[in-house]
């Protein structure tokens, strides 16, 4: 039969109690800190990938060139794209224009008036890029974003109050009510696509809206 061992282990007082639980709370803040250093060191040092800045610190309210425009809402500014590409494609936060060069998609009624419109307004241009903090990048890693011309009008809402695009309804942003309205203006005074409407043609969520 084993020994019980005759050690009695002393009971803590409620002052030594307390002194135990306040270190162990003052310990957990360091270890916290040395964590978080260690991850800051390893992102620095390469460990934990590229560090490469945010969509938001590399665009938002930065004036840049416009070299390429591929349609009416799709266009190239001169600002590297990481090191993937020297140029970043843009496009238009909102604003949807009929398309002109996807393959599996003919030409579309007022595409190409759309796209010249685009050529002529931003074309060498400098502009102002101001993006969204919630979504930087739609689903084909395009930077979504306000642009302002030279003389400061929002060409997203000059490109629809011209008749030469839609107000994209399907997302939430602080000018969807604006670019409604521009929208409704163009139809109201039958500008471009709206001289002669064609439904065929409209967006799917339009002609959903219409019905």
């Amino acid at each position: 039969m084993a020994r019980r061992s005759s050690k009695v282990i002393p009971k803590l007082t409620p002052a030594r109690r307390k002194a135990r639980l306040a270190g162990r709370r003052a310990i957990m803040p360091l270890a916290m800190g040395c964590v978080v250093a260690m991850l800051v060191l390893a992102d620095r040092g390469g460990i934990l990938g590229k560090r490469n800045l945010s969509d938001l610190s590399r665009y938002d309210g930065q004036t840049a060139l416009v070299v390429y425009v591929v349609d009416g809402d799709t266009f190239d500014v001169d600002i590297p794209d990481g090191k993937a590409s020297p140029q970043t494609r843009i496009r238009l936060w909102g604003v949807d224009t009929p398309e002109t060069l996807k393959e599996y998609c003919p030409v579309q009624y007022f595409g190409p008036q759309a796209s010249l419109f685009a050529r002529q307004q931003l074309l060498g241009k400098k502009v102002r890029l101001k993006l969204l903090p919630h979504i930087t990048r739609g689903k084909y890693g395009r930077v979504l974003a306000y642009v302002y011309l030279p003389d400061g009008r929002l060409f997203n809402r000059e490109i629809i109050l011209r008749g030469l695009g839609y107000a994209d309804s399907r997302f939430d942003h602080p000018h969807k009510r604006d670019f409604a309205d521009a929208m409704t203006q163009a139809r109201k005074n039958r500008q471009g696509l709206w001289k002669h409407p064609k439904p065929k043609d409209w967006p799917y969520y339009l002609r959903k809206i219409e019905k």
